[in-house]
């Protein structure tokens, strides 16, 4: 095979993948919602399993589960008939990934199951197979063909299944009301709890920060503007913040006024300028701030009082993003 016939197989293994998860979206319907109903109410946890390539699917639809406030754990359908059915609650939901939908390790899962009276959820290729006679509620992810060209692989349905799983979880965490700060608790390490835990107030310059009232001069701002990276509040009356001057606003009225020091600060501000709270996420912080092609943000309390300034330097060194 050339270079051109490798990219050629590997572009039809995707568009193949791409057809098979587009098409669960418009096979999605009333069986979805139940599944998704049945497992918002669950007292207990999820009971995810499957065998071989369904397994390891299974494995990260729990994961996906468990980091979203949906307890979750997998069950591998061997060793729960060989005492690991243990874990198993009155209160749990199962969620079961078979393509077949006549994988036999399953079935007996489901005798159990069925003896406890938890509720059943399959996932397969097959809806009229037996497990899925056997559910509660059947999620059809069939897929016209495996992207192995054998058709021998799962493939195609592999991902299928786990762009369902996601589906599930997604819309799951949503009807709990599942909120960032949730999702922060869970997620206390590296990186991503920081980016989900950091806010305003902690990197925020509060002691010293000048600003300026709307009648001083344009002047009086170049100090203040060299020493605090270029942005400067302007205030009014109680502190309150008013609008900005940056270090832009000087050089451009430097550049096409030549009296432009006696030029008062209210002439040259932004007058609506983007704010920030103290106790807000400061990745939120960063996104407003390059959505407006800013530096810093004037940070005021629930009045408009003026409490500090932060800088998105500070929050990027921080881990804010």
């Amino acid at each position: 095979m050339d270079a051109e016939a490798v990219l050629a197989v590997a572009r039809n293994v995707l568009e193949v993948e791409a057809r098979g998860v587009r098409a669960l979206a418009a096979r999605l319907g009333d069986s979805f919602v139940q599944a998704c109903e049945l497992l918002r109410d669950a007292g207990g946890r999820v009971i995810v399993s499957g065998i071989g390539k369904s397994g390891i699917v299974a494995r990260k639809i729990a994961a996906t589960f468990t980091s979203t406030g949906t307890p979750s754990t997998f069950l591998h359908p061997v060793e729960g008939l060989h005492g690991d059915l243990g874990i198993v609650g009155r209160q749990d939901v199962a969620l079961l990934l078979s393509k077949s939908g006549e994988t036999s390790e399953l079935t007996g899962l489901v005798e159990y199951f069925l003896r406890l009276g938890v509720p059943i959820i399959v996932m397969t290729g097959r809806p009229d197979s037996s497990l899925g006679r056997l559910a509660h509620v059947v999620l059809d992810c069939s897929v016209e063909e495996e992207a192995c060209p054998m058709d021998l692989a799962p493939t195609a349905s592999t991902t299928a299944a786990l762009a369902l799983g996601d589906a599930l979880a997604v819309v799951v965490f949503q009807l709990k009301g599942f909120r960032p700060e949730d999702f922060a608790l869970l997620h206390p390490g590296g990186a991503l709890g920081r980016k989900l835990t950091l806010r305003v107030a902690d990197v925020m310059v509060r002691e010293g920060y000048p600003s300026l009232p709307a009648t001083a001069t344009m002047r009086e701002s170049v100090v203040p503007i060299a020493e605090m990276r270029g942005t400067v509040p302007v205030v009014g009356e109680g502190n309150r913040v008013i609008g900005v001057v940056t270090a832009g606003d000087l050089t451009r009225l430097m550049e096409k006024d030549p009296e432009w020091s006696r030029r008062p600060v209210a002439d040259v501000m932004t007058s609506d300028p983007r704010l920030a709270r103290a106790d807000e996420l400061g990745s939120a912080a960063v996104r407003r701030m390059e959505e407006a092609s800013v530096m810093a943000l004037p940070v005021v309390d629930d009045c408009g009082v003026l409490e500090g300034v932060v800088h998105l330097h500070d929050l990027m060194r921080s881990g804010a993003v």
